[in-house]
């Protein structure tokens, strides 16, 4: 297998509601009709199975390291970002690897 995946996980603000949850789930599932360069997309909300995890995960593959710097910089997602997700960040973390 090749290419390049962008995993992130986020941790939302005290007070995040369900809705808000869903609303950046959905604007980024969005993103993969309005960037070309997604290979896959997948989102989804912590099981709760385990203690300290984080509440919200990203994963996204790409064809290479290019086709990931034209989403990671493309102005839609950059407003998924600075509208929805922001605003209820608490905190991220971020890898990205070659696959």
């Amino acid at each position: 297998m090749s290419g390049f995946r962008h995993v992130v996980v986020f941790r939302w603000a005290e007070g995040t509601t369900t809705s808000q949850q869903d609303e950046v789930a959905a604007r980024l599932l969005e993103l993969t009709g309005v960037i070309p360069e997604i290979g896959t997309l997948s989102v989804g909300g912590d099981a709760g199975v385990n203690e300290g995890n984080h509440d919200f995960v990203l994963v996204a593959d790409f064809a290479g390291r290019a086709e990931y710097l034209v989403y990671r910089d493309h102005p839609a997602h950059r407003a998924v970002i600075d509208d929805y997700i922001k605003p209820i960040l608490a905190e991220r973390a971020a890898v990205q690897y070659e696959l």
